[in-house]
């Protein structure tokens, strides 16, 4: 069984920001996957970063899961409005974090998976639930262990995330990835 990560849309424009979706989509070495509003939100967030639109033509996170069956859609609307505080006027408001908590816990053939974001709130719901969690700081580290990028330059990527007007966790110091 393949433990695949989720990363959310915060996530993909951190990286998008700058210019480093080729060291995410490597970091996440056929792994990575999203679900279908992820996949929206990331095309939305294209006209800020027109590099995300080339997600999914290059297919490297895979084709979006697909929520069709009226059960598995009311209990992630459910778990929108009540876990993440999805108002009921703004539907897409955290459909991508409901979306993506939902599959990894009840679709087996994504037991064990991660979901990567930089939702503090949102992670801590995910580790109490049981799901494996990382945020951007954890993928530069992931990318330095595999060798693809070295520590200094992984801390500067993260800097440079701050200077883009980002927001991820960035460690003290190069040592703490």
């Amino acid at each position: 069984m393949t433990a695949y990560w989720f990363p959310d849309n915060t996530v993909l424009c951190n990286f998008a920001a700058v210019d480093s979706l080729a060291l995410l989509e490597e970091t996440l070495a056929g792994r990575g996957r999203w679900v279908e509003a992820i996949a929206f939100e990331a095309d939305r967030s294209a006209r800020t970063y027109p590099c995300l639109a080339t997600i999914g033509r290059d297919g490297w996170l895979g084709k979006p899961v697909e929520i069709t069956e009226a059960h598995d859609i009311h209990q992630i609307e459910r778990l929108r409005r009540a876990v993440f505080g999805g108002p009921p006027r703004q539907a897409l408001r955290h459909l991508g974090e409901a979306q993506t908590c939902y599959v990894i816990q009840s679709w087996p053939e994504f037991a064990g998976s991660h979901w990567v974001s930089d939702d503090r709130e949102a992670l801590r719901y995910a580790r109490l639930a049981g799901i494996p969690t990382c945020d951007t700081a954890g993928l530069i580290s992931e990318a330095i262990a595999g060798d693809l990028v070295s520590r200094t330059h992984g801390y500067q990527l993260m800097r440079d995330m701050l200077s883009a007007g980002r927001h991820p966790r960035v460690p003290s110091h190069p040592a703490n990835l």
